[in-house]
């Protein structure tokens, strides 16, 4: 079975998808587990029992609460210096002069990655960490299962009132007596996303039908997603909770005259924000929020105030299930934080510290085999021993100093255990699910080896591969293979103690990915045979190749293999920035010194000096059809390849070409001072930050409007007429849309009161957005369809890319437009001064815009880490929040370096009248073969380092981005595929 290049490439990404698919599953499990919560929660153990026969306690009952009424504030994305540091006492006076003066307790909660909302609200009531896929998750949040707080509450009688994040109400469905859900992800919305909230205050306040009101306010995060931490607006925004804070307060005091016992009121942030205003990441600001317990049952602070003591965000949940009198969450690996509690009586203390250490133990049991032996649990075991025999000189009534004594050493040995425990449990927050991970690393280093074995015949002259199916699928080695992973399967699937993904899968589904792993292995045996079957044979009509490798040739095979095993180190995934923006200076200095020597040494060259082009490939196949032709049939020797470009270039063209490589080094320069990215030094100031504050907006908007007339100059070239008066409105409607948020301003624009949300004016550039693009699919169809007519069909490509030019220039923020200035420059200078010049192949020309494509996706001002996705361009245009446009939108706006990059390639391909039809096939193979070898090593690489330390902080947000450029891949060479349809019938002609 014959299948062009292309169409190989494509399936062979599709299948490699779904190999990341099986493997992101199996790495990102589920975390430890306790059995599944059941009926009415028990009363729990009983203190501990007094040494002697037949001695028992009589406290057996469940700790009484503590509290009339919690109120949990959670401010989203409060980061500690906001309370604690200046702007704590600047802008939040009464929170301030609560934690200095009176009667609170305050700490600094530590989160762990990944530092987004849905994942941290689990922590906090589940007392669990989540795991690392949950920030998939984040965006369609399904009902919370495991045991938790509100789950406690709700079995217990007590009434809770939830405001704010709806995501509470979807993971806590039906769980609520009353409550009013306000999406999180427009975060356009400053104002009314915290006044919806803030209503219902007043009236709630007045109300005794509640035992936990739970208030979830997220203006603060919006203000950090749209103009970062040191915003203007942070100020106001922190004020205004402040305000919040003292109403609540005094009104929680002003009934506590009534009433038996005392309220509390707990102010927390579900996570921090970075540098530039985002969360995701483990950045000290992202990780660190501020936790306080406010209550009259707390003594008054006196004395100097010192620094808060830092406790695990995980903590919370245990303290709050004490405070409620409730069971501990079976999952949590929180433990007590002991001055909430530190005003009530020893044994009351002791009491509550042994309900946490049990609840810890039993869950410690259910998830490690060897628990007796683990430090913590035999620590346990000792404190548990130790509270016995306080016990029992408590009921005999011994009051000495031998029981105080006695009672502070066992509350010291039970901080320690709990500790312990905690950390134990911590470490084994997941349980690799090793089963699916094999399964999904077989597939996609199949695919990646069967690509590697069709290099030479895939690009060919007449890029096809011949594929043998029919022989494979009929063979026996196929079915020997087929029943040996099934009984595997089988084996597996009945003796796994933990529930693996691939085995939940139907038998049918698990039947096809096993055929299809034999398939694969099949197809791979039998080309390696053929390759050594011809290699045995002899060469007809032998050619001296007079083809070698040139010095750019071998930067590219070097800088591939490089930048793939330094993959397998944790710095070089945070700064991979540097790695890219390293190999594209010096691949411009490369192809500066192949055109100097194409200019220079012109005269003294011989076929032995020229610029090479690899067409050495038929060492293995027929001599006449592994010639790769994609250049003019003119050039078959160099020499005649060097006098063809110096026709080609006359006159100033020459100086401009010399000149090119240098010019695309400065804007690289300025493309690297304009977003600083990466983990070391992106707290850096840059000129991105400088131009968004606020006191240079007028910089800020001359730069954006010089932007968008430069995108239009350079993008409207190969346009219709309809489709350049559809880009000039369109970016007009950019400008204008960027206008009315506030970003830029007009020239008589003198003050921001007519700020809004812009859903008109970017819904104005949809319509463009969508014009362009439908016209150049019209071209597209009629080319393919109608008429095989080339020119059309270019047309038609040029003006989808520039509709996605379009819809870039929408999505970026206004600082980041001179990104997609310099990129559009980049393409023009290279199409006209360096690849044609040189008279490139396909191969040079798809890796080159590889490389560009990956280093503009840094130069975007991303990074290896969740916290530097844009999340603010998926709800550009949307009222609410609508979560198919806003994942595509987000998706784009975030690989929008690398698609326009592949887009380019398809169109420059596809223009070129002068190539040999098979170009766009040896493009869309080389692009498969560039993405498949890096995610394919990679998935190696952390297997064998899922222990490592920095596992979850730096290489599990590589991953998560490596998957999503595998599938965006796969899309593209989708497209490649269609636009070489009439490939077939081209080769013959």
């Amino acid at each position: 079975m014959r299948l062009r290049s292309g169409v190989l490439a494509a399936g062979c990404l599709l299948l490699q998808a779904m190999g990341v698919a099986i493997f992101l599953r199996g790495f990102f499990p589920m975390a430890v587990r306790a059995r599944p919560r059941g009926g009415p929660p028990g009363d729990g153990p009983a203190e501990p029992a007094p040494p002697g026969s037949g001695a028992v306690s009589n406290w057996s009952a469940m700790p009484p609460p503590l509290f009339r009424k919690v109120v949990l504030v959670l401010i989203d994305a409060l980061r500690e210096d906001f309370v604690f540091g200046p702007k704590g006492k600047q802008f939040m006076p009464y929170a301030t002069q609560v934690i200095e003066k009176g009667t609170s307790y305050s700490f600094v909660a530590e989160a762990k990655p990944p530092t987004v909302t849905m994942p941290r609200i689990k922590a906090l009531m589940t007392g669990s960490i989540p795991g690392f896929i949950d920030v998939v998750v984040n965006l369609n949040s399904p009902a919370l299962l495991d045991d938790n707080l509100i789950w406690q509450a709700k079995t217990a009688g007590k009434r809770i009132i939830f405001y704010g994040d709806d995501t509470w109400v979807k993971l806590f469905p039906k769980h609520f007596v009353e409550y009013d859900g306000t999406t999180s992800f427009f975060v356009s919305d400053f104002t009314e996303v915290d006044d919806n909230v803030t209503r219902h205050l007043d009236r709630v306040l007045k109300r005794e039908d509640w035992d936990l009101l739970i208030l979830h306010y997220l203006g603060l995060d919006h203000i950090g997603h749209v103009t970062g931490p040191n915003s203007p607006l942070v100020g106001p925004k922190l004020r205004e909770m402040d305000n919040i804070l003292k109403k609540i307060h005094i009104s929680l005091l002003s009934k506590e005259g009534e009433a038996s016992l005392p309220s509390l009121l707990v102010v927390c942030g579900d996570h921090g924000m970075s540098e530039t205003g985002s969360h995701g990441g483990s950045s000290e600001g992202e990780v660190h929020t501020p936790l306080l317990f406010i209550s009259s049952a707390f003594e008054k602070r006196s004395g100097p105030l010192t620094q808060p003591e830092l406790v695990q965000q995980t903590d919370l949940a245990s303290t709050l299930a004490v405070g409620l009198g409730l069971p501990i969450s079976r999952n949590s690996v929180g433990t007590l934080i002991l001055p909430v509690v530190g005003g009530k009586t020893m044994r009351e203390q002791l009491r509550f510290l042994h309900l946490n250490g049990f609840q810890l133990s039993r869950l410690l049991e259910e998830n490690t085999p060897a628990y007796e032996k683990d430090p913590g649990y035999e620590q346990f075991k000792i404190a548990e021993k130790s509270h016995g025999n306080w016990i029992k000189l408590y009921l005999e009534g011994n009051n000495s100093e031998i029981l105080m004594n006695l009672g502070k050493k066992v509350l010291k040995q039970y901080l320690e255990a709990l500790k312990t425990l905690s950390a134990s449990l911590s470490k084994q927050v997941a349980q690799y699910d090793m089963y699916s991970m094999m399964v999904g690393t077989v597939i996609v280093m199949e695919v990646l080896l069967l690509l590697l074995l069709s290099v030479p015949k895939a690009l060919s002259s007449r890029a096809e591969f011949e594929v043998p199916l029919s022989p494979s699928l009929f063979s026996l080695l196929f079915y020997l293979m087929c029943l040996v992973l099934c009984a595997v399967h089988v084996i597996v699937c009945t003796s796994a103690e933990s529930l693996c993904y691939f085995c939940s899968m139907s038998w049918l589904t698990a039947l096809g990915v096993m055929m299809l792993i034999s398939a694969l292995m099949c197809g791979i045996l039998s080309a390696i045979g053929k390759i050594l079957e011809n290699s045995r044979l002899p060469v007809k009509n032998p050619v001296v190749s007079s083809s070698s490798w040139s010095e750019v040739d071998v930067l590219m095979l070097a800088g591939t293999i490089g930048h793939v095993l330094s993959l397998g180190a944790s710095s070089f995934i945070e700064e991979e920035h540097q790695t890219w923006y390293f190999l594209i200076n010096t691949l411009c200095l490369a192809l500066c010194q192949e055109l100097c020597r194409n200019h220079f040494l012109l005269k003294e060259c011989d076929p032995q000096h020229g610029i090479s082009l690899k067409q050495n490939f038929d060492g293995i196949g027929e001599t006449s059809d592994c010639k790769n032709i994609d250049v003019p049939a003119s050039g078959n020797s160099k020499l005649d390849k060097v006098a063809s470009s110096a026709e080609f270039i006359k006159g100033s063209d020459k100086w401009i070409s010399l000149a090119s490589p240098w010019i695309i080094l400065i804007c690289c320069r300025l493309l690297r001072s304009l977003n600083q990215t990466g983990v070391q030094w992106a707290h850096r100031p840059d000129f991105g930050h400088w131009l968004t504050s606020s006191e240079h907006k007028s910089e800020l908007s001359f730069l954006a409007a010089v932007s968008l007339v430069m995108i239009f100059f350079l993008v409207q070239r190969r346009c219709s007429l309809v489709s350049k008066i559809a880009m000039a409105l369109g970016l007009l409607g950019v400008y204008s849309y960027r206008a009315a948020i506030g970003n830029v301003v007009f020239p008589w624009q003198h003050d921001s009161k007519d700020i809004s949300k812009g859903i008109t004016e970017a819904r104005f550039v949809y319509v463009f957005v969508l014009g362009i693009v439908f016209t150049g699919t019209k071209d597209l169809l009629k080319s393919q369809v109608i008429s095989a007519d080339s020119s059309v069909k270019s047309t038609g490509l040029w003006e989808v890319y520039s509709g996605l030019v379009l819809l870039a220039a929408l999505l970026f923020r206004p600082h980041n437009l001179p990104v997609l200035v310099f990129c559009l420059l980049i393409q023009t200078m290279m199409t006209k001064y360096i690849w044609r010049p040189l008279k490139c192949d396909a191969a040079q020309i798809t890796i080159m815009h590889y490389w560009f494509g990956q280093a503009f996706f840094y130069f975007q001002g991303n990074s290896n880490g969740i916290a530097t996705v844009d999340v603010s361009a998926g709800f550009v245009g949307l009222e609410s929040y609508v979560e198919i446009p806003a994942i595509f939108l987000t998706a784009f706006a975030t690989y929008a370096g690398p698609l326009l990059w592949a887009i380019h390639l398809l169109c420059y391909l596809s223009s070129e009248v002068s190539r040999n039809a098979a170009a766009v096939g040896h493009g869309c193979f080389c692009y498969a073969l560039m993405r498949s070898i890096p995610v394919a090593i990679y998935i190696l690489l952390v297997t064998g380092l899922r222990y490592h330390l920095f596992i979850w902080s730096v290489f599990s947000p590589k991953l998560l981005y490596e998957g999503v450029h595998v599938f965006i891949t796969a899309a593209i060479c989708l497209f490649f595929t269609a636009m070489d349809q009439n490939h077939s019938q081209k080769v013959q002609d």
